[in-house]
This record gives C-alpha cells, sequence and structure tokens, in this order.
C-alpha cells in the first residue's frame, strides 16, 4: 500500500460507517500516516479527533521521537483536555525529554484525573527523584506501593530514593521485597534489585570475631 492511497482509505472508511473505530485505534499500528490522514480529514473535529493525536503521540512515543509526541499529546488535551492517561503519556514524553518540572505537572494532572491508580505515582517519583527531591518522590512511591503492593517496580524504585538519601536498611527491605514479589513480564526488576543487594553487602565491613582478651 502506498502512503498516498492511505487518506482516501480513511476517508472511505469514515464514509462507510468505520470512523469511530479508525480514529480511536489509529496509533495501535506502527503507521503515523493513518493518524494524520485522520487529522487531516475536516469533517473529524472535537474530542473524537483527539485519538488521532494520541495514537502519532503514542506512536512517536515508540520510537524515541519526544518532541513530536510531545506536541501530539498537546493538541490531543486541548481536544479532550479530562482524560488522564493524556497527561501520563506527556509527562512521559517530557520526562524522556529532560523536561522534569513539566513531568511532574503532567503526572499531577493525570492523578487529579485518576487518583485511584497506582503507576502515575510511581512514575510521578521517578521524575521527583530525577530532580533531587527525594522527600517527595519517597511519598509518592509510598502511596503507589498502597495502590498496588504487588508491583517490584515501585519497591525496587523507592529503595534506590532511599539508598540515594543514605538509609541503606529501607533501601535493603524494599530491595528484598521486590525480589520477594512476582517479577511479572519484566525480570530486570528483579536482576536489578539482587544486583542492589549484593551492592550493599559488599560495602559492609567485615565481621570480626569477639577478641579473647
Amino acid at each position: 500500500m502506498t502512503k498516498a492511497a492511505l487518506p482516501l482509505l480513511i476517508v472511505l472508511g469514515v464514509l462507510a460507517g468505520l470512523s469511530t473505530r479508525t480514529v480511536v485505534n489509529c496509533g495501535d499500528e506502527d503507521e503515523p500516516d493513518i493518524c494524520s490522514a485522520v487529522i487531516g480529514f475536516s469533517p473529524l473535529r472535537g474530542s473524537l479527533i483527539a485519538f488521532a493525536y494520541e495514537g502519532r503521540g503514542r506512536i512517536a512515543l515508540r520510537h524515541s521521537d519526544w518532541p513530536r509526541a510531545i506536541a501530539d499529546f498537546d493538541e490531543a488535551i486541548r481536544l479532550n483536555p479530562n482524560r488522564a492517561t493524556l497527561y501520563r503519556d506527556r509527562a512521559l514524553a517530557r520526562r524522556q525529554n529532560g523536561d522534569l518540572a513539566l513531568a511532574i505537572e503532567d503526572y499531577d494532572e493525570a492523578i487529579a484525573h485518576d487518583p485511584k491508580l497506582a503507576a502515575p505515582y510511581r512514575e510521578r517519583g521517578l521524575a521527583l527523584a530525577g530532580t533531587g527531591d527525594l522527600d517527595r518522590a519517597i511519598l509518592s512511591y509510598n502511596t503507589a506501593i498502597r495502590l498496588d503492593p504487588s508491583d517490584p517496580q515501585a519497591r525496587l524504585d523507592r529503595g534506590l530514593s532511599f539508598l540515594a538519601r543514605g538509609q541503606a536498611n529501607d533501601a535493603r527491605a524494599d530491595f528484598e521485597a521486590a525480589l520477594a514479589l512476582p517479577a511479572g513480564k519484566d525480570a530486570g526488576t528483579r536482576a536489578a534489585a539482587r544486583a542492589k543487594l549484593a551492592e550493599l553487602a559488599s560495602a559492609e565491613p567485615p565481621q570480626t570475631s569477639a577478641s579473647r582478651w
């Protein structure tokens, strides 16, 4: 299929009554031209077309094109400002782009729209830790762990903040907890926790036997 044919196919799909599915799912495939064609089709306006901007932004995220992703999420939020996932996605793009203060603002918005979801608290913790605000980062991780105590990544991330703050015992407890929890799809979390425990063990002074004198 040529790129020139994509806009025509989108228009035909809209005329055939398939517009909602096309718009909402245009970011599922790794083909930004589909989303662009939806965006360029003038009868689709308002919050519906926000899905096309969101889809193109998610594609840009997958390709590490942070400025493109941010620009598309800007438009999606302008058109549909009440979706928590849009703020969380833009926060990720901003964090990866080094815009930590703006990322924290977006995580705050995502949490305000959906305060029961654990992931934005953990991700906000990463952004806060990146700014050196370890106290607030740990508080954010605390909430993430309370909402989802089965997430080993949150334990690992909080442990790293404890370690950076010089609280080795608290860090060790979190790394051990991360190892005790199911690894899920990311075995790297367990490997990182195990490596940090090994570092802590190697940094401990050797035990000496009590003097006989």
